[in-house]
């Protein structure tokens, strides 16, 4: 260790730091460079290369699964309302209309187009409109990827997400 310090005017943290990684001391007589010199800085390009190349495909996954969720949320709060507000129409083909329209407005909420949904509606017993009867409003809708290019006629689905709810027709009306 004395000779780095000497030798080449070395402080003693570099020559110890040198001697503990096994590196030789630059050299200055006119021999060979040592083999790493010629890899300098190629550190950075690698790391940028590899952080882009993992880094975009984790950002799209988080993209696509927040997109799944917002649709899960958009079907649930779709459903509910659609179910509420047809349970309240006095006709089966107004009480329709109403849930259609709850479920579009409540699907553009979050962003996503009512053209991607569908709704379908069930009654326990068949008569909708009777005093007691369950009716239950299904809505499924088809996330789409994003920033997908296409255009409307052919989305790429990333998901297909489902809810339904229940309302009870009351017996005062």
């Amino acid at each position: 260790m004395r000779r780095f310090r000497h030798e080449y005017g070395w402080s003693p943290l570099k020559a110890r730091l040198a001697e503990a990684l096994c590196r030789m001391p630059p050299q200055t007589d006119g021999q060979q460079e040592p083999a790493h010199k010629h890899e300098q800085g190629s550190a950075v390009v690698e790391f940028t290369f590899l952080a882009l190349l993992l880094m975009v495909p984790l950002v799209y996954f988080v993209i696509t699964v927040g997109q799944i969720q917002g649709g899960s949320f958009a079907v649930v709060g779709a459903a509910d309302q659609a179910a509420k507000v047809y349970v309240a129409q006095p006709d089966a083909a107004t009480a329709q209309a109403a849930a259609e329209q709850a479920v579009a407005i409540a699907l553009a909420d979050f962003g996503h187009q009512p053209d991607e949904a569908s709704v379908a509606t069930s009654c326990n017993p068949s008569d909708c409109h009777a005093a007691g009867a369950a009716v239950t409003v299904t809505v499924t809708l088809a996330v789409p990827l994003p920033f997908v290019p296409f255009d409307e006629g052919f989305r790429l689905a990333a998901s297909e997400v489902q809810a339904s709810s229940t309302q009870l027709v009351g017996r005062f009306r």
